[in-house]
């Protein structure tokens, strides 16, 4: 974002259209990482909504945390055997926004009282984003957290992605490799001759539903910056 006066105003060009009466709080960064995120109330939601930016295009440091494809042993209750994507776990819990985030959600409940809350992101943001859900209910008992995001990885294996959805059973999955949780609503174009569709189909519960998006490669960077015509690459 150019103009984060713009931003916390609520009058950016993106700013105007189905959102327009938003209300942003705060704007969260760490400059070190490269990392931003807003927190604001949607009146005619009932909602908080906490927005992590994605990764950015020009910086180095965001792809080196998307790529370090490490995993890491995480201590949530009731996990063991759950281990998670290092560079996003570090993104989220050991830089200053999770500290930012947790300050503001405890002035907007003081503000707005017990309203509704919704985390959001888009890819890296995405991942940020689940982490913070998650931690909201486990670690600060938040009550009707709702996580949203557009063109997320992968963030842990099979045990997390299973407690993460909350799931009584799951198939079985090898326990050494990434797994997301349900549920997926993949949106693939069908061409008939000139004419293009954009079809929305939600996947079945098991998180990695093979008729989805695991059918493609998965490599095409224009597919993951648009979703329902909306461009979510982040302005610099």
């Amino acid at each position: 974002m150019s103009d984060l006066t713009e931003l916390f105003s609520w009058t950016c060009p993106r700013c105007d259209g189905k959102t327009k009466g938003f209300e942003v709080i705060e704007l969260i960064g760490d400059v070190r990482h490269c990392l931003q995120a807003y927190v604001g109330v949607a009146k005619d939601l009932n909602a908080m909504v906490i927005a992590f930016g994605g990764t950015q295009e020009h910086s180095i440091q965001n792809w080196v945390e998307d790529l370090y494809w490490k995993q890491l042993d995480i201590n949530y209750p009731g996990m063991p055997g759950a281990v998670v994507h290092h560079g996003f776990y570090f993104a989220y819990h050991n830089t200053t926004i999770r500290v930012g985030i947790l300050d503001v959600v405890v002035r907007a409940k003081d503000l707005y009282g017990d309203i509704n809350i919704m985390v959001t992101g888009h890819s890296m943001g995405g991942a940020m984003a689940s982490f913070c859900g998650l931690d909201l209910v486990v670690n600060h008992e938040a009550q009707n957290v709702q996580v949203l995001t557009f063109g997320q990885p992968r963030i842990g294996n099979a045990v997390f992605a299973s407690y993460y959805s909350d799931m009584c059973q799951i198939q079985y999955f090898p326990q050494k490799t990434y797994h997301h949780f349900p549920r997926e609503v993949w949106l693939n174009n069908i061409g008939f001759g000139s004419l293009v569709y954009q079809v929305e189909k939600v996947c079945d519960g098991s998180g990695e539903d093979s008729s989805c998006s695991r059918l493609v490669t998965g490599n095409s960077i224009s597919d993951h910056l648009v979703y329902y015509g909306v461009g979510l690459m982040a302005e610099t």
